[in-house]
């Protein structure tokens, strides 16, 4: 560990608190669509479909700067990098708040969502850098603790905000803020004089493509990419929408309440999620099936909202939220099956599936519930029937896969794990 940061508090304060900050940040804009939806069908005339393809539009560019994201993360560092994304952001964000349009709101979206790009992966990287390897995993999960906490500031706390701002005045503190964490990174992370990799854009695509054509990859990848589908197309947006118009509240501020109760326990199972998985693995259950396990308590629930929604919305969106943090056990799974040196690639080929599958299904979601006629309050609940019937029925299908197919690890610790 370099000498100039030479204490537990000092890396806390100077390289984990600034990285998380920014984290926190990506999961106000992830979420904050599902509290302003109203403001944005008022005031731009969106549809479903429109506000799927909104909301989605974040993760089109997070999705594809993936394969090139760790390259520049090894060549130039994760200081320098998450600076100039935060710059990206703070201006999508400022830009979102000038629109008028659909199009125009796209655009900042898209911006956004590229400034954001890099806020696990440039963290994870700064961790390799300053704090030893028996700590990662700690450190790693702390920090997905960070981004529950920034789903919880876009339920509650944004719509008290609105109550003192116009949605466009909020984009304009957001990417305030956005400078702000970009400052905090520029002034207070340490330089980092080791050695980095200087590894090509045509090394990074073969590990990529070999990563790609595995068949471990596979059998594990549908279901992880339709789960976070699930779990933050809902979260990021869709929660709001049927809360108002399966649920029946339509209260806004009520909606915000059950909204931050859900993200409150999100948070909980990002931060539990190391100790769920150790309690399995005490009562004779691997890492691979307990996160099956979860898998699937968490389709099931996906199932109760789909075909049998309570008139107590609240029990089945907090098993939503703690159950659907559970699942991404798979992906440190993932990367421990793969050689030591193929981890960053690993990990961005994954995100690559993953945003993108969010990408198209948030905006399909729309595109079914668009389908029906709207109510006078809203859009039908036969929409969202059928929509989240169809993330049911997908994560019955991959799990069933998950079983089914022979996939083997690289890595020989986990090939027993995965049987």
């Amino acid at each position: 560990m370099p000498g100039n940061v030479p204490t537990s508090l000092t890396l806390l304060l100077r390289v984990f608190l600034p990285f998380a900050f920014a984290y926190f940040l990506s999961y106000i804009f992830r979420g904050v669509n599902a509290v302003i939806f109203p403001y944005l069908e008022r005031d731009i005339g969106i549809t479903a479909a429109d506000l799927g393809l909104l909301t989605a539009a974040f993760f089109l560019f997070f999705a594809g700067c993936q394969p090139i994201l760790g390259v520049l993360l090894d060549r130039y560092g994760p200081r320098r990098v998450q600076i100039g994304l935060l710059i990206l952001a703070a201006t999508g964000s400022a830009l979102f708040g000038l629109s008028n349009s659909l199009g125009e709101l796209v655009v900042a979206r898209m911006l956004i969502g590229l400034g954001f790009a890099g806020g696990l992966m440039a963290a994870i990287k700064a961790f390799t850098l300053w704090y030893p390897p028996h700590r990662w995993g700690v450190i790693t999960g702390f920090h997905m603790t960070a981004g529950g906490v920034g789903s919880m500031a876009a339920t509650l706390p944004i719509q008290w905000s609105l109550s003192v701002l116009s949605w466009q005045g909020l984009f304009f503190w957001l990417a305030g803020i956005c400078l702000l964490s970009a400052a905090l990174l520029f002034f207070i992370v340490p330089n980092h004089d080791a050695t980095s990799s200087k590894g090509s854009l045509r090394e990074q695509f073969r590990v990529t493509r070999i990563v790609l054509t595995d068949s471990f990859y596979w059998r594990i990848q549908p279901l992880l990419s339709i789960q976070q589908l699930a779990f933050i197309g809902c979260i990021s947006l869709w929660i709001g929408p049927w809360l108002r118009d399966v649920g029946g509240v339509t209260d806004t501020a009520a909606r915000a309440d059950i909204q931050l109760w859900t993200t409150a326990v999100m948070t909980l199972g990002f931060a539990s999620s190391g100790i769920v998985a150790s309690l399995f693995r005490h009562i004779g259950i691997s890492p691979f099936a307990s996160a099956g396990v979860t898998s699937l308590l968490f389709t099931l629930d996906c199932g109760w909202l789909a075909f049998a929604p309570p008139s107590n919305p609240l029990v089945p969106w907090l098993l939503f939220g703690f159950l659907g943090a559970l699942p991404i056990q798979y992906m440190p799974l993932m990367v421990s099956a793969f050689p030591p040196g193929y981890a960053g690639r690993v990990s961005t080929s994954s995100n690559l599936l993953v945003f993108s599958v969010i990408f198209a299904g948030q905006w399909a979601i729309g595109k079914v519930v668009d389908q029906w006629p709207r109510t006078a309050t809203g859009y039908s609940p036969d929409g969202y029937t059928w929509a989240f019937g169809a993330l049911f029925i997908l994560q019955l299908a991959c799990l069933a896969w998950l079983v089914l197919s022979r996939g083997r690890p690289m890595a020989a610790p986990l090939a027993a794990a995965a049987d």
